[in-house]
């Protein structure tokens, strides 16, 4: 990502941002210390977040994944913790984006060789039921079990069926939650672009959105620019 060249882009304003509660953190007893020049101020014990700031994340980030998609890169979309779930995957989806709205499968970026078998797998015992095959292969006993092997990799794997390589890069919403896509990410080199509260390390993204990642207001928000900016990087 250091290679590409990052286009201007302009944030979302902090009257939007706040608007959908985005200024709401954590506890301080709950702060990570990496998080401590985002906070502005304090409010019945919860800490706030300075906008502004966070509308200057919003805007680098969006400039990086449009250079993503212009560049025809794979960004994968990461937030499964129910608040949120729904939204990421809608938002992936219209993108035509990979996407994980459950839970994490572990070795999705270090074990890939062995998540690509899986992959495969599906669409050929999909592709195979579809086309009548198995009724001529199996018994009816076995076929059940069959379908029961594609319900289940079908849920697991409901959002990576097209991901054919490793991600160029990933979209975490609440990187505390997501600590092993993170951990893989990092592990592996693959940039973060994340939408962090304030119990989320910082450094654990190269383009951190510091704001409230349980609204879902701001979650939609702070997605919905994303996607956009995805979208006009991809026309060129």
């Amino acid at each position: 990502m250091n290679n590409m060249t990052i286009p201007e882009m302009a944030g979302v304003g902090v009257d939007r941002l706040f608007a959908t509660g985005a200024h709401f953190a954590q506890l301080k007893s709950r702060r990570h210390p990496s998080m401590k020049p985002y906070i502005i101020g304090t409010k019945s014990r919860v800490e706030i977040f300075d906008l502004k700031k966070t509308d200057e994340q919003l805007a680098a980030a969006k400039a990086a994944i449009a250079a993503l998609a212009r560049d025809g890169k794979t960004v994968l979309f990461v937030g499964g913790k129910r608040e949120v779930s729904d939204i990421l995957r809608d938002t992936a989806r219209r993108i035509g984006a990979p996407y994980v709205a459950g839970r994490w499968l572990g070795g999705t970026i270090s074990n890939f060789t062995e998540i690509k078998k899986r992959i495969d797998r599906l669409a050929d015992l999909s592709q195979k039921r579809d086309a009548g095959e198995l009724t001529k292969l199996y018994t009816k006993l076995e076929r059940i079990y069959i379908d029961r092997e594609i319900e289940r990799l079908s849920e697991r794997l409901e959002g990576i069926r097209d991901l054919s390589k490793r991600p160029d890069a990933m979209v975490i919403v609440d990187t505390r939650h997501e600590a092993h896509a993170t951990k893989e990410a990092r592990e592996a080199g693959i940039p973060v672009i994340g939408v962090m509260s304030s119990d989320c390390n910082i450094k654990d993204a190269a383009y951190p959105i510091a704001g409230n990642d349980s609204s879902r207001e701001t979650v939609t928000l702070i997605l919905n620019e994303l996607a956009a900016a995805y979208e006009q990087g991809r026309k060129g």
